[in-house]
C-alpha cells in the first residue's frame, strides 16, 4: 500500500515538474474576453502582470502551475474597468472635504457643513456636490448663512459639476472680488447690484485659484485615497481629464516608489505653462501613465445653464451660456497641438459649443485620420452635426450617468424638440463604430456598474421612467462593456496592452458575483466587485 502512495506522489510531482511556471492561473470561470469576437473562455494564466494563456480550465492548469490559482466558482470575469473620462485628482480632493452630495436643501447644506467643521476647524472651508435641481426650491442659494456663521473663514462650496460654486463674504475679500468686474465666459450672480455669492464657470476661477494648493503629504492622501475606491470599484485605469505638469510630476515620482499603481492616461488643462512643459518633454508613456492630451474646455454645464446654445434656454430665454473663450482661442489652441502631434479633447456640452468645435476639428485633421481627438461629453448635438464626428474621425467620450441624472429637468431645459438630440449615445456610436464611456466622477458616483446600467436600462434606481429615457439611445450590453474596456482604451491609443484579456496584455481584470450582460437590470444594480487585479496582482478583495 506504501508504494502505491509513493508512486502517486511521484507522478503528481513528475506531472507537476513538466509544467510551465506562471504566476497567476485563473479557472472555473465565465471570461470576458472583449477580443474582436467577443469570446468567452474559463481560464487563463498570467506571468509577469501580462496574461500568458487563455483557454478552457483542464488545459490551462494542466500545462501551467502557479503561484496563485484562483477558482472563480463560475464568476464572470472581466477586463478592468477603464474610467474614459474622470478627475482622479479632484475626487481624491473632494473626499478630503464635506461631501454635499444628494442633500436635499440650501438648509441641509448648511447642516453637513456645521457638522463637518466640528473635526476640520482650521483653513479654508470646502465643500463639494450641491446640486439645486435636487432641492424643491430649484433657484440659486445665496451667501447670507455662510457670511452670518463663518465671518472670519473662507468657504468655498463646488457645485456637483464643478462649473459653479458659492462663497462666503470672507472668500470674497481674501479674493479681492468686486461686483463690477467684468469677465468673459462667466458669470458673477447679482441681486439688486449685490453679490449673491454663486459664481459661474470663469468666475469660479476668481475664488478657487487663492486656496493654497495640498502640500506633499496631504497630495498623497488625496491619491492614494482616491485610488483604494477605484480599486474597490473594479477600475485599473482613469482618464484624469485636467490636470497642471506639476500634478503630473508628483504621480509620476509616487509611481516610481510604488506608491501610486493605478493606471492614469492624463490630459493637461489649456495653459501656457502645461504647453510649454509637455512640447519640451515630449509625451510620457511608461505602463502606468500617459501623457500625450490637452483638455480643452468650450463652455459650462447644463445644470447651471453655462452650457452655450444654439438657442435660448427653454425655461430661462434670456439666457443662451456662453462660450469660454473665443473662437479664435480654440483654433490657435488646435493648431497648436496639432503641429506637435498631440491630442486634443475638448468639454463640450451645449450644441453651439459642440458646433464650433467640430468645425474646428474638421478644418483642421482634414477628413479621416487616427488623430483620435475628442469631444468630451458631446451632450447637445444638432441633429445636422452629428455627421462631423465620422467626417474627421472624431471621438464622442461620452458619461452615461449623465443622461439619467439629468432626465428629470434637461426637458425643462431644452424643450422636447432639442432633447431628442441629447445623450444620444448610440447616434454617437454609430459616427465612428465604436464610443468610449466614463463617468466624470466626482460629478456622478464612481461605481462602473452604474455607467453600464444607464448606458443599457436608462433608468433610475428606481426604475424611472418605466421603459427607459429616450430608448432608441440605449447601447446593448456588449457596447457598453466594450464602452467600459477596449473601446475606453482605444481612445487612449492604449488598445494594444489593455482593454481586453487577450494574450501579451496586462493582466488587469475584476471579478465580479454576477454576470452583468446575462443580469436583470436590479441586478445589475446590486451586483458587487469580489476581487480586481492591476498587472496580476491582488489590489482589492471584498471582505
Amino acid at each position: 500500500m506504501k508504494s502505491f502512495f509513493y508512486a502517486l506522489i511521484i507522478v503528481a510531482f513528475l506531472s507537476s515538474c513538466g509544467k510551465e511556471q506562471a504566476d497567476v492561473i485563473v479557472y472555473n470561470a465565465k471570461v470576458y474576453t472583449v477580443n474582436s469576437a467577443f469570446e468567452t473562455v474559463e481560464a487563463f494564466a498570467v506571468k509577469n502582470g501580462k496574461i500568458l494563456a487563455i483557454g478552457k480550465s483542464d488545459e490551462i492548469r494542466k500545462k501551467y502551475k502557479a503561484t496563485e490559482e484562483i477558482d472563480a466558482a463560475g464568476k464572470a470575469v472581466y477586463p478592468g474597468f477603464i474610467d474614459a473620462h474622470a478627475h482622479f485628482f479632484g475626487y481624491g480632493q473632494s473626499l478630503q472635504t464635506a461631501d454635499l452630495r444628494e442633500t436635499k436643501s440650501w438648509e441641509e447644506v448648511i447642516q453637513r457643513l456645521t457638522t463637518f467643521v466640528k473635526t476640520h476647524p482650521d483653513g479654508w472651508l470646502i465643500g463639494n456636490g450641491w446640486d439645486q435641481n435636487d432641492w424643491e426650491n430649484k433657484a440659486f442659494p445665496t451667501n447670507e448663512k455662510l457670511t452670518k456663521l463663518f465671518p472670519n473663514r473662507p468657504v468655498f462650496l463646488n457645485r456637483i459639476d464643478g462649473h459653479a460654486a458659492i462663497a462666503n463674504q470672507k472668500a470674497f475679500d481674501d479674493a479681492g472680488i468686486k461686483a463690477e468686474q467684468k469677465l468673459t465666459g462667466g458669470d458673477m450672480l447679482t441681486e439688486n447690484g449685490k453679490l449673491t455669492g454663486v459664481l459661474i464657470d470663469n468666475a469660479v476661477a476668481l475664488v478657487e485659484s487663492k486656496i493654497p494648493s495640498p502640500d506633499a503629504k496631504l497630495a498623497e492622501k488625496i491619491l492614494t485615497d482616491a485610488q483604494k475606491n477605484c480599486f474597490a470599484a473594479g477600475l485599473t485605469t482613469i482618464d484624469d481629464c485636467g490636470l497642471g505638469f506639476e500634478a503630473v510630476d508628483f504621480i509620476e515620482k509616487l509611481q516610481k516608489e510604488n506608491k501610486l499603481k493605478m493606471r492614469l492616461y492624463v490630459m493637461l488643462s489649456d495653459a501656457e505653462p502645461n504647453y510649454k512643459y509637455l512640447f519640451k518633454r515630449g509625451a510620457i508613456k511608461t505602463d502606468r501613465l500617459n501623457v500625450r492630451a490637452f483638455k480643452v474646455y468650450a463652455d459650462g454645464a447644463l445644470g447651471s445653464r453655462g452650457a452655450c446654445l444654439l438657442k435660448p434656454y427653454t425655461d430661462m430665454p434670456e439666457k443662451s451660456g456662453f462660450l469660454l473663450s473665443d473662437v479664435k482661442h480654440y483654433e490657435e489652441v488646435a493648431a497648436k497641438i496639432a503641429e506637435h502631434n498631440f491630442q486634443m479633447c475638448t468639454h463640450a456640452i451645449g450644441d453651439s459649443a459642440n458646433r464650433v468645435m467640430l468645425k474646428i476639428y474638421n478644418n483642421v485633421l482634414k477628413g479621416k485620420n487616427d488623430k483620435r481627438w475628442r469631444i468630451e461629453h458631446a451632450q447637445v448635438v444638432n441633429a445636422n452635426d452629428f455627421n462631423l464626428f465620422g467626417k474627421a474621425s472624431i471621438i464622442p467620450s461620452v458619461q452615461p450617468t449623465h443622461a439619467t441624472s439629468d432626465m428629470y429637468w434637461a426637458g425643462q431645459r431644452l424643450g422636447e424638440q432639442r432633447l431628442k438630440d441629447a445623450y444620444a449615445y448610440k447616434q454617437l456610436l454609430k459616427q465612428n463604430g465604436w464610443i468610449p464611456l466614463g463617468t466624470d466622477f466626482p460629478v456622478e458616483n464612481i461605481n462602473p456598474l452604474l455607467t453600464f446600467y444607464a448606458a443599457t436600462v436608462r433608468e433610475d434606481a428606481k426604475g424611472f421612467p418605466k421603459g427607459g429615457f429616450q430608448m432608441e439611445n440605449a447601447l446593448t450590453p456588449e457596447e457598453a462593456l466594450r464602452g467600459m474596456t477596449i473601446w475606453a482604451a482605444k481612445a487612449n491609443f492604449e488598445e494594444q496592452e489593455k482593454g481586453s484579456l487577450e494574450v501579451g496584455k496586462f493582466a488587469d481584470f475584476v471579478i465580479l458575483d454576477n454576470d452583468i450582460l446575462k443580469s436583470t437590470p436590479q441586478n445589475i444594480l446590486k451586483t458587487k466587485v469580489l476581487k480586481t487585479y492591476l498587472n496580476g496582482e491582488k489590489v482589492y478583495e471584498a471582505k
